[in-house]
């Protein structure tokens, strides 16, 4: 499954989604779901102090250390659960997460967690899919998500990020949510934007 994982998250179309939010995070990162690291071609070199990779022991951090050496990026990989971070509260000024609040188990929990270890108006960077605005898709991504979540390591279709991410106390200074086209409605639906610690 890692290499599946990896394949799939790495294909063009969902590299330029990760190239419009990446670049943006800066200072003190904490990147949720680092997999196999690839986002680290996108961050900004000049505008990171430093980098600490979050992901659960599911096949991925081997990949991920690959890419932190291949990279020559001082980064830090944790193995271990975003629901449960060991980092300091308020340690961070950034916390980048693509394409991994679709598969955390307690979503609630995580989304505290990040929120705990940002700093005072620190900023959330968030690109994944999830639930489409049309009401008719929003039903197909429901019927098909037990299935789908069978099929694809525990990824949820039809979760609402945006929904998720203010219910846990942020406010979303940006916001977009668009298809990426091709008949990728259902599982394509893409949620991306910037949210601040209050």
């Amino acid at each position: 499954m890692p290499n599946g994982v990896h394949w799939v998250c790495g294909l063009p179309m969902v590299t330029r989604q990760r190239q419009k939010i990446v670049p943006l995070a800066s200072g003190d990162v904490v990147e949720i779901g680092f997999g196999s690291g690839l986002n680290l071609p996108h961050y900004d070199r000049s505008t990171v102090t430093s980098l600490i990779g979050i992901n659960p022991d599911d096949g991925l951090p081997a990949l991920g250390q690959k890419a932190i050496a291949a990279h020559h990026l001082p980064a830090t990989l944790l193995v271990e659960s975003a629901e449960a971070m060991s980092l300091p509260s308020a340690s961070a000024d950034s916390v980048v997460v693509t394409y991994s609040l679709c598969s955390i188990p307690d979503i609630s929990s995580a989304l505290a967690e990040i929120y705990r270890i940002l700093r005072p108006h620190g900023r959330l960077f968030f690109c994944e899919h999830g639930r489409s605005p049309s009401l008719l898709v929003a039903r197909l991504q429901d019927g098909l998500n037990a299935p789908w979540r069978f099929m694809a390591a525990g990824c949820h279709l039809n979760r609402d990020p945006g929904r998720l991410i203010a219910a846990a106390g942020f406010a979303l200074d940006r916001y977009d949510v668009y298809d990426l086209g091709v008949g990728t409605g259902i599982i394509g639906t893409h949620h991306l934007g910037i949210a601040r610690k209050l």
